[in-house]
């Protein structure tokens, strides 16, 4: 594994072969290093690489587990990922040995993430907690399932946090109608509200909708992308997941609404979004109207918990609910169970007439 000094600049370079995953040789060059040192450490890492030789570091094959998943996960979600990685997590692991980081270095990590602190004294949340550890735990199933790692030390440990935060929070049709009136003065966040409400759909879901999306003869809306704000950049992807894909049937007084509100857009497109502005508009028009109002405070995403909470009350099934908001039938079972009605008495009544039966 030689280095070589480039006479000309003063630094050094990495010259070597190697075979590729088809068993070619192939030159691999790389130049600019400061000390000779440095070159033959990028050569080691390099092949370690290619070999899937977890004598790497942890940092080492953060670069392979980038390169091997970037391309297949939404954008959206990648941002949120690479800030752990970077900032989270190769901080502590970096230097570590893949091969050589066991389940009581992961307990010590974690009890640094229990313990931080920001400024003002507040811990993570329990939910972000949870994600940091479900990352963590993503690349060691990655190193086991296709670079032959013996066994996934943070799976050894024990996972940390909880997925949700508390109770679910959403509001009745009657809190929901006194804010809807406070943000009457502003048409664009009335209807946008309109439709996150009375169509349960997810705020990215909301901010891509466009003319073409609508049939009003039909009276219906189809949800078939999402749109996200990343590093200053507008981008539009494909919904959540596949069954995200829908079209819902819209009531006739939104259908309305809507129709009004792409007729006051100026010189609007059939492929124009009809909102505009970004999840940061959405989340100030929800405290200005809560402000107003006076009706508590809730995220943007639990106007969708009301929409289900509602149809849950009007008596509709748990399949035709997750049909009309993209979930499936044994989510809404399960997530909200609490709120539908018991028919246990019922059904304990006619266990007693069958019982009576024999």
């Amino acid at each position: 594994m030689p280095a070589y000094k480039d006479k000309n600049k003063g630094t050094w370079y990495a010259s070597f072969y190697y075979e590729n995953w088809m068993g070619v040789k192939e030159k691999k060059m790389k130049r600019g290093f400061a000390t000779k040192r440095e070159a033959l450490e990028w050569e080691r890492t390099f092949l370690q690489q290619k070999s899937s030789d977890l004598n790497m570091t942890f940092e080492a094959f953060i670069a392979q587990y980038v390169a091997d998943m970037s391309g297949r996960i939404r954008e959206s979600t990648w941002g949120t990922k690479e800030h752990i990685l970077y900032k989270k997590l190769i901080p502590y692991f970096g230097a570590k040995k893949m091969c050589e980081i066991q389940s009581k270095d992961v307990i010590a990590w974690q009890n640094e993430m229990l313990n931080y602190r920001d400024k003002d004294g507040k811990p993570y949340s329990p939910i972000y907690l949870k994600t940091l550890h479900n990352q963590l735990s993503c690349i060691f199933n990655h190193a086991v399932k296709h670079y032959h790692l013996s066994a996934n030390p943070a799976a050894q440990a024990g996972n940390m946090g909880k997925a949700k935060n508390g109770e679910m929070s959403y509001w009745t049709k009657k809190e929901y109608q006194k804010f809807a009136q406070a943000i009457m003065d502003k048409p664009l966040s009335f209807y946008a509200f309109e439709m996150l409400y009375w169509c349960g759909i997810r705020e990215g879901e909301l901010l891509a909708l466009t003319p073409a999306d609508f049939d009003f003869r039909k009276e219906t809306v189809t949800i078939n992308k999402s749109y996200q704000r990343i590093k200053g950049r507008d981008v539009i992807t494909d919904p959540k997941t596949p069954k995200s894909n829908r079209v819902i049937q819209m009531p006739a007084f939104l259908c309305e609404e809507i129709q009004e509100h792409i007729k006051s857009l100026y010189g609007v497109r059939l492929t124009d979004r009809i909102f505009p502005v970004t999840k940061s508009y959405l989340y100030k028009e929800m405290e200005r109207g809560c402000k107003i109002s006076g009706v508590k405070k809730i995220r943007i995403h639990d106007l969708r918990h009301s929409h289900i909470s509602l149809l849950i009350d009007m008596g509709f099934t748990a399949l035709a609910i997750a049909d009309r908001v993209g979930h499936e039938s044994i989510d809404i079972t399960y997530r909200y169970a609490h709120l539908f009605p018991t028919r246990q008495e019922e059904m304990a009544n006619k266990l007693n007439m069958e019982r009576g039966n024999f």
